[in-house]
C-alpha cells in the first residue's frame, strides 16, 4: 500500500533551522551582554545545534508517525499493518494522508464487492436448493405412495413410476447443465470450430422445436427469405444449443398465437449478428442486467409456470463468450424481447 511513499526532510529542515536560529541568537545576545566575542564558538554551536536538531527531529517524527499510523492500522481492521514498515514512513503528511485514504477507499470497494458476492452466493444456494428439491420431493412422494400400498395396483404403479422417472430426468437435466456451466467457466470445454451454414442450422432448430411451438400456436419464422447460404465459423453443436435455448425461451414466455422471428445480418466485414425476436411478455428493465445469472428468474413466485433448469440463458452467455463473441438483449414489458449474438463470418 505504501510503496509510493516518499521520504521528505522538509519538516526536520525547517524545524531545525528555527531552533538553531533561536538558540544561536540567544547565545549571541548572552555573549554580547557579557562583553564576550566568541564568533567562532557561536558558529560551531550553530552548526552542531542544527545537525543535532535535524537528526533528532527527523528520527523522532518518523518514529512517532510510524507508531501512530501503525496503531491506526491495528485498530482499523480494514488496513493491514504488516504491509507497513519503517522504510516506508514519511514525514510528508499530505502524501501519507493521500496514500492512507486511497488504501481505505480500495478496501471499501473490496468489501462492497464481497458483500455483493455474498448476496449472490446466498441467492444462488437458495435457488439451486429450490430447483433440486422440487423434483426430489416429487420422486420421493410417488415412491412413498407406492411403498405404502399403491404398488399393488398395476395401473397406479406404472403411472407413478413414470412420473417419478420424469422427476429423475429433470434432476439429470439440471446436473448436466450445471456441469456444462462449470466447464465453460473454467475453460475446460473445448470448442470444435468449423464452417457451417447458419441459415440451415436455424431451420434445423425450427424443425426440432416446431411441435412445442405449435402447442401455443406460435409461429417460427425468418425475417425474410434467405436464398443464399451464410457461412460462419463456430462450434456447430454449441451454437445449435444457443439457438435452441433462445427459441425455447421465446416460446415459453411468448403469447399464444404469437411469433418468434430469427434474422441474420451482416454486422461488419467479418461478423454477422443473429437476432431472435418475439412478441411475448417482455422483461422489466430492472431484471435485464441479471438475466444471465444462474437460476435467476423474472418470475419470483414459488411455483414455476414453465419447466427448465433455470440455467439456459447462463449457458447461452458462456458459450457465446467462449467463442469470444458478444450477446445482447433488448426488451420492453408487454411488447416483447430480442436476444442477439455475434459470430465470425466465413469469407
Amino acid at each position: 500500500m505504501a510503496k509510493g511513499f516518499k521520504k521528505t526532510y522538509k519538516f526536520a529542515v525547517y524545524t531545525s533551522t528555527y531552533i538553531t536560529l533561536f538558540l544561536t541568537l540567544a547565545m549571541g545576545v548572552f555573549f554580547y551582554l557579557y562583553g564576550e566575542e566568541h564568533y567562532w564558538f557561536i558558529l560551531v554551536f550553530a552548526i552542531a545545534c542544527y545537525v543535532f536538531s535535524f537528526f533528532t527531529i527527523q528520527y523522532r517524527v518518523e518514529k512517532f508517525i510510524y507508531r501512530r499510523v501503525k496503531k491506526i492500522y491495528d485498530d482499523v481492521s480494514l488496513l493491514d499493518a504488516s504491509t507497513f514498515s519503517k522504510q516506508q514512513i514519511t514525514t510528508d503528511m499530505a502524501s501519507l494522508t493521500k496514500e492512507v485514504e486511497r488504501f481505505a477507499e480500495n478496501k471499501k470497494l473490496e468489501i462492497e464487492t464481497l458483500k455483493v458476492r455474498e448476496n449472490y452466493r446466498k441467492e444462488f444456494i437458495g435457488n439451486i436448493s429450490h430447483e433440486l428439491k422440487t423434483p426430489l420431493f416429487t420422486v420421493q412422494g410417488y415412491i412413498l405412495t407406492l411403498l405404502e400400498g399403491a404398488m399393488k395396483d398395476k395401473s397406479v404403479r406404472k403411472k407413478y413410476l413414470q412420473r417419478a422417472n420424469k422427476g429423475v430426468e429433470r434432476l439429470i437435466y439440471i446436473i448436466k447443465d450445471l456441469d456444462m456451466i462449470t466447464k465453460l467457466e473454467v475453460g475446460d470445454l473445448n470448442l470444435n470450430k468449423e464452417d457451417f451454414n447458419i441459415v440451415e442450422l436455424v431451420q434445423n432448430v425450427f424443425d426440432l422445436i416446431e411441435m412445442k411451438a405449435a402447442k401455443k400456436g406460435i409461429t417460427l419464422t425468418f425475417d425474410k427469405e434467405y436464398d443464399e447460404s451464410i457461412f460462419v465459423i463456430a462450434d456447430r453443436e454449441r451454437i445449435q444449443q444457443v439457438l435452441s435455448n433462445l427459441v425455447v425461451n421465446s416460446i415459453k414466455y411468448g403469447k399464444k398465437g404469437g411469433t418468434t422471428e430469427v434474422s441474420i445480418e451482416g454486422l461488419i466485414k467479418n461478423k454477422v449478428i443473429v437476432r431472435v425476436t418475439d412478441n411475448g411478455e417482455g422483461i422489466a428493465k430492472e431484471n435485464i442486467p441479471r438475466l444471465f445469472e444462474r437460476f435467476y428468474r423474472v418470475d419470483k413466485s414459488g411455483s414455476r409456470k414453465e419447466g427448465g433448469s433455470g440455467l439456459g440463458l447462463s449457458i447461452v452467455k458462456h458459450i457465446i463468450e467462449a467463442h469470444r463473441e458478444k450477446i445482447y438483449v433488448e426488451s420492453e414489458l408487454g411488447i416483447g424481447s430480442e436476444f442477439s449474438f455475434t459470430l465470425e463470418k466465413d469469407e
